[in-house]
């Protein structure tokens, strides 16, 4: 290790934080440059605060299958309580103040590990290998020396021309959380993980909820059958998803929003979100000046140690595209700062990560796609398990979701999953860590599970799969 090596981390987002914990620990001096609060869009905007309102929606619609499993509501005085609502300005207060606590903690952990933090932007002076941190006191510059540089500044919302928000009507999905009163009709558009989330987590909050989607199903990146699955509850319990529907604008009159479609068709509600993809936040950063090079659209192109096309600079998370996810730029960002600080790394394998879109059913998926199989590009068994069938399922209430694992002829190494169900991003970490470690089916089926569980699925699939050679 490079003895007090200086390391400079622009962007205080998953891949920033966790890298200055990593190169710390590594015995680097570490400064990190942070706009916006530690903890980035993930804690901030995005991750923390969205799942937070996804948890208590999954709350309302689980109170809702109450009278199924015999529990019913009194009021005071006795009669049925029939009625159940959300008050969203509570539940967005919730939110907020979850979201600052969590990035309270994060710059309390790092200033505690002796890691010096800079509120304000950077930008990379290559020439003098330095950092210009333009400080958001008082708009002073200060030059920041170091041996390394790394860029997290993470992606914001991509808006277009005809739809253009107004944080009051008109929303990104980072301003959906000014919201004090419920929707009586919010309009969705784009049918992506972002885009189905909100619009699942609207409907069981109670509003009325069109999805605009420009594609013949929700969620087209993932497995065929999950969201098929998704769709068909979704639809069930009110939605109405316009199918192979482009948005053309989104204008506002008073209270009324209207999405016009470009086949003329028209769609009015009081909100609409807007979950059109992200654009990377990587101008005014000297990346071009630096010999960084972007893709097509703009995001960090970067190797599988996080290395940027420049000597000693690298980049993690939202603003290098791929999954973008917290547990990408995460992981990401510790490697950087492994390989930079000569430690042991071992490279990114996005093959390895396990994603997971918050709806109700949760979908998650891991390794290897069922697309994939089907186009030939790799030779795979796969096998689906309805969870109908699961007696703790049964017990639960639970008829909808399935357990899938797709493994390698002849050896049964078990090369990627899917699971449809009630809190399957817990569910996926068994089948993530058999793809990681290259267990076998029959390692999975011989492993005991408790007796009832959903878990027991995942074992009774890789059962069916077994061979007889």
């Amino acid at each position: 290790m490079r003895p007090m090596a200086r390391v400079t981390i622009i962007g205080g987002g998953p891949g920033g934080y966790e890298a200055a914990l990593v190169a710390q620990q590594l015995g680097a001096e570490v400064t990190v440059v942070d706009r916006d609060g530690l903890g980035g869009s993930a804690v901030l905007t995005d991750c923390v605060p969205s799942k937070t309102l996804i948890a208590t929606s999954e709350l309302m619609s689980d109170m809702t299958l109450a009278r199924d499993l015999g529990i019913n509501f009194r009021d005071h005085q006795g009669d049925p309580a029939t009625e159940l609502y959300a008050d969203l300005g509570l539940v967005n207060k919730r939110v907020k103040s979850l979201a600052l606590a969590q990035s309270s903690d994060i710059e309390s952990r790092l200033t505690r590990r002796g890691i010096r933090i800079v509120k304000g932007t950077g930008r990379i002076d290559a020439d003098k290998r330095q950092v210009i941190a333009t400080l958001a006191q008082d708009g002073s510059e200060e030059a920041i020396e170091n041996d390394a540089v790394l860029i997290s500044t993470g992606a914001r919302p991509r808006v277009l021309p005809t739809a253009q928000p107004d944080g009051e009507r008109i929303l990104t999905w980072e301003q959906v959380y000014d919201l004090d009163d419920l929707p009586s009709h919010m309009i969705v558009v784009g049918s992506g993980v972002t885009g189905v989330e909100f619009a699942n987590a609207y409907l069981n909050l109670g509003a009325q909820v069109t999805l605009v989607s420009s594609r013949d199903r929700v969620l087209p990146g993932e497995d065929a059958d999950a969201a098929t699955v998704l769709q068909d509850v979704l639809e069930r319990q009110g939605m109405n998803i316009l199918s192979k529907s482009r948005m053309e604008s989104v204008t506002r009159s008073g209270d009324v929003v209207t999405v016009r479609l470009t086949d003329g068709r028209e769609v009015t509600g009081s909100h609409c979100i807007l979950a059109l993809g992200s654009i990377p936040n990587t101008e005014g950063l000297g990346l071009e000046e630096a010999g960084i090079e972007l893709d097509e659209g703009g995001f960090i192109r970067t190797d599988k140690v996080s290395r940027t096309s420049a000597y000693g600079v690298y980049a993690a998370g939202d603003c290098t595209g791929g999954f973008m996810l917290a547990s990408t730029a995460a992981m990401a960002g510790r490697i950087a700062m492994r390989h930079f600080l000569g430690d042991a790394v071992i490279p990114m394998d996005l093959k390895e990560v396990a994603a997971n879109v918050f709806t109700s059913p949760e979908i998650a998926t891991v390794g290897y796609s069922q697309a994939q199989v089907d186009s030939g590009e790799v030779v795979a068994d796969t096998l689906r398990l309805d969870l109908k069938g699961n007696p703790r399922a049964k017990m639960q209430g639970i008829s909808d979701g399935f357990v899938k694992l797709i493994s390698r002829p002849g050896t049964g190494v078990v090369i990627g999953g899917v699971v449809v169900g009630p809190r399957a991003s817990e569910l996926i970490h068994p089948i993530t860590l058999a793809v990681s470690t290259g267990l076998t089916v029959d390692q999975i089926a011989n492993t005991f599970t408790v007796y009832p569980s959903i878990s027991g699925s995942t074992a009774e699939a890789a059962r069916r799969l077994h061979h007889v050679e």
